[in-house]
């Protein structure tokens, strides 16, 4: 939307499917090695992947670069909580509290309905 670029359904598809691998790449790298390096290794090739097809989709490296530390932010979040075990559900419910707040604030300002 704010590029101005179309996307289409499958595209995002091709997205999801990604992040959805990035789960099945942890669980069995982890089988060989210990979860701190498998996550790590599971992390930056979905983040390559992502980013590789985003960068093709859009035709831009300033979108692709957004979306790859997007994506690397929420994963290094998805891995604090996960080491933090007694405070888990405390720092990530406020975690997805500032992430909704931030979407909210940026997202208002986006004409839905302009986009062609």
């Amino acid at each position: 939307m704010l590029n101005k670029k179309r996307v289409h359904a499958f595209q995002y598809i091709l997205i999801g499917l990604a992040l959805c691998i990035f789960y099945t790449l942890l669980l069995s790298i982890s089988e060989y090695l210990n979860f701190n390096w498998a996550y790590g290794i599971a992390s930056v090739m979905t983040l390559g992947l992502v980013f590789w097809y985003s960068k093709s989709i859009l035709g831009e490296n300033r979108p692709a670069i957004i979306i790859l530390l997007l994506m690397g932010l929420l994963y290094g979040f998805i891995f604090t909580i996960i080491q933090l075990e007694d405070a888990a559900l405390l720092v990530g419910t406020l975690g997805l509290f500032v992430i909704l707040a931030v979407v909210m604030y940026i997202s208002k300002k986006i004409d839905w309905y302009g986009f062609k």
